[in-house]
């Protein structure tokens, strides 16, 4: 059983309880989780229980910490973002992060950078308070860049998790749309929202299950909420 995790804005105590008692084969945290610790350390009573898995959210380039904790941590290599990872059973791709327009907002003008690299280059080249020139840098990590967009179109996944929405909720993007039905990908799981909408009826169309996680919610593989 693998379990996706909502937004959970810091707090992790209702995962810890919930997968001791429950002990599914792994979690995926949908990003947001803004850790004021480690992640390895905050979920050390759960280490031994659980394959811990997540991808990142837009809040959690907020502070310096927050992206340390989760990408210097001792779980680093559990990000799923930009690449496909076989967890119990299921080809799982994760795409983390929010669309933005410093670095790449579909239907805006192209900005011509295809990466973080490229973002920095790009400011570099204008005259800015270290401050603001610092704000910026931290809050690019977290953007999607078309490079890791289109790297992870090559792939195959049986299920694609991502922070943004596909376009079935009214804040989503066709962009999701088209990868995971290039990916192969036959079930959608995004956070970021804090909802949980009925996409049922769009699943025809869409030719994939789509499925938001509401804030700090649980959710099955099958659907259910835990």
């Amino acid at each position: 059983m693998i379990w996706f995790l909502g937004d959970v804005h810091g707090r992790f105590d209702h995962v810890i309880q919930m997968v001791k008692l429950h002990r599914p084969e792994a979690v995926v945290y949908l990003g947001d989780l803004e850790c004021s610790l480690p992640l390895d350390m905050i979920l050390r009573l759960i280490l031994e229980q659980a394959e811990i898995w997540f991808i990142h959210g837009n809040h959690d380039s907020d502070r310096p910490a927050y992206w340390h904790n989760l990408h210097g941590c001792g779980l680093a290599d559990r990000s799923l973002h930009g690449r496909v990872v076989e967890i119990a059973g299921y080809r799982i791709a994760g795409l983390g992060g929010t669309f933005e327009s410093q670095a790449w907002l579909p239907g805006s003008p192209d900005t011509g950078i295809q990466n973080y690299g490229d973002f920095l280059e790009r400011l570099a080249l204008r005259p800015q308070h270290e401050d603001i020139v610092a704000t910026k840098k931290q809050h690019a990590l977290s953007a999607i860049y078309p490079d890791d967009y289109f790297s992870l179109a090559m792939e195959k996944a049986d299920i694609l998790v991502c922070h943004e929405a596909p376009s079935c909720h009214p804040h989503g993007f066709s962009e999701i749309d088209e990868l995971a039905q290039g990916m192969g990908a036959k079930m959608v799981v995004h956070g970021h929202h804090h909802d949980c909408l009925d996409y049922r009826s769009e699943w025809t169309k869409l030719g994939f299950e789509a499925h938001g996680v509401a804030f700090r919610s649980i959710m099955a593989i099958d659907g259910s909420i835990i």
